[in-house]
């Protein structure tokens, strides 16, 4: 009956680790995050979700699925309008709070960074904790740290989606090491999210410049009310939709081709392999890379391998310099670089095209920033056919023209982002260093900690 404010007595909540934690954890003159933190806030009333509608523009508005890896993305955020943020006052996303997730991936933590563009808001699944003192990547890293995730995975309650409520993360206990160890973990951890930061920076700058290659950077897509295609269009394309032939669409079109090039077909070959799990090893260990492991625009090594046993159905075969784009919901621009770095098999998605270019004019890494960039986003958004899951065809894609002034900027382009996913390698690297360093501390002692981040540090 001991600190069990819900008199749990399922073997969840009294599983060995957890209890072994616990000793480890209290050895350390542990504080509550209430005791911590001069707030522990959540959504308010679930029934705020029925009075307010998301929009393509606006406040994002983060969900449990933003957090990737210890990070925070914004890459497929929903957005809400300037009303609803002020109607989710009580969920709005301040700098220095650590996002906790409460639901579906209950345990995620990271930090909002005063480097974010604010306001920003959440739903219900996500906590924000606002530490008084404390650092929030010293906290961020001993949540996500092994006896962190520990301490949360016993508290989830529910049968169908499991969720943890403010009260049990209050009761969350925090292990108090020396002002000197905070901060060098702290340190770590924060230098981890910054560069972190860094990577998308590097994308968002790269799309910049192709735009600006393209001549397309003032460029505003037309808001016609009324507008006409010939007859021969709508046969040729077998679409009688509106907003297939919509102005944006066709203007940027029109834009590219004026532009000396090739189409994207005469660039790229469209690979079809296909891996069939059934077919292989069931031993065999592949990396299985989802539609949103290409929200970061990198599939690399970094991915766990899967065997083939635990892949239920048929998947794209994925080589080394491929480029990855998702034909389901465009907006989410889910496209990303194949670097495999090892011997294991990649696979992905059959929502997958898979490109893989032809000769070096244009690197994989220029493709993907040119397929993520606004003018090809505008012709994609307007090719999709479907409401539920919209989707554009091999077709389209294919029939994009790539003007030769990306070749250009290619060389360019590409050490812009190879300089980002380093910088985000490296924010991997920190992040776990300074989860291990807690780790180490609590289970070995302060010196054995200071002597592995000494290491780790130079290592990195």
């Amino acid at each position: 009956m001991h600190e069990n404010r819900d008199k749990r007595f399922d073997s969840q909540y009294f599983r060995r680790a957890a209890l072994a934690a616990d000793v480890l954890i209290n050895k350390h003159n542990p504080q509550t995050i209430s005791e911590i933190a001069s707030d522990v806030r959540s959504f308010g009333a679930y029934a705020l979700t029925n009075q307010f509608d998301y929009q393509e523009e606006g406040i994002p508005f983060l969900r449990g699925t933003n957090f990737s890896g210890g990070f925070i993305t914004f890459t497929d955020a929903l957005k809400i309008s300037d009303e609803a943020n002020a109607l989710l006052h009580k969920s709005e996303v301040n700098p220095g709070m650590v996002l906790l997730s409460m639901s579906g991936s209950v345990g995620s933590a990271a930090v909002a960074l005063d480097t974010w563009q604010y306001p920003i808001n959440s739903n219900q699944d996500i906590a924000k904790i606002v530490p008084k003192s404390i650092s929030p990547f010293y906290l961020a890293a001993y949540l996500s740290c092994r006896l962190g995730q520990i301490q949360i995975e016993r508290l989830p309650v529910g049968s169908v989606q499991q969720h943890i409520f403010l009260w049990m993360i209050q009761r969350l206990k925090v292990p108090r090491l020396s002002r000197d160890l905070e901060n060098r973990i702290s340190n770590a951890s924060r230098s981890a999210f910054y560069a972190h930061e860094t990577a998308f920076d590097a994308v968002g700058a790269a799309e910049t410049k192709v735009v600006d290659a393209l001549g397309l950077a003032d460029w505003a897509p037309p808001e016609a009310l009324t507008y006409t295609v010939s007859s021969s269009n709508v046969v040729a394309s077998g679409r009688l939709d509106a907003q297939y032939y919509m102005p944006a669409k066709e203007q940027v079109r029109r834009s590219l081709a004026a532009l000396p090039g090739s189409l994207l077909s005469e660039r790229v070959r469209s690979i079809r392999d296909q891996w069939v799990p059934s077919r292989a090893d069931p031993t065999k260990r592949v990396r299985n890379n989802d539609l949103t492991d290409a929200l970061v625009p990198l599939l690399d090594a970094e991915k766990g391998p899967s065997v083939a046993a635990e892949i239920g159905s048929m998947k794209k075969v994925l080589k080394d310099g491929d480029v990855a784009i998702s034909r389901l919901r465009a907006y989410l621009k889910e496209v990303a670089v194949v670097r495999t770095g090892d011997d294991i098999p990649s696979v992905g998605s059959s929502e997958f095209f898979v490109l893989r270019p032809n000769g070096t004019a244009i690197s994989p890494e220029t493709l993907m920033v040119f397929l993520r960039s606004a003018p090809v986003q505008t012709i994609l958004k307007w090719c999709q056919d479907g409401s539920q899951h919209p989707r554009f065809s091999e077709r389209d894609l294919l029939s994009i023209p790539v003007p030769d002034a990306v070749a250009d900027v290619s060389a360019e382009i590409t050490k812009i982002v190879k300089d980002g996913f380093a910088a985000r390698h490296r924010a991997r690297k920190l992040l776990e260093a300074a989860k291990r360093a807690v780790e180490i501390a609590i289970e070995d002692g302060e010196p054995a900690a200071m002597t592995f981040l000494d290491q780790a540090e130079e290592a990195i």
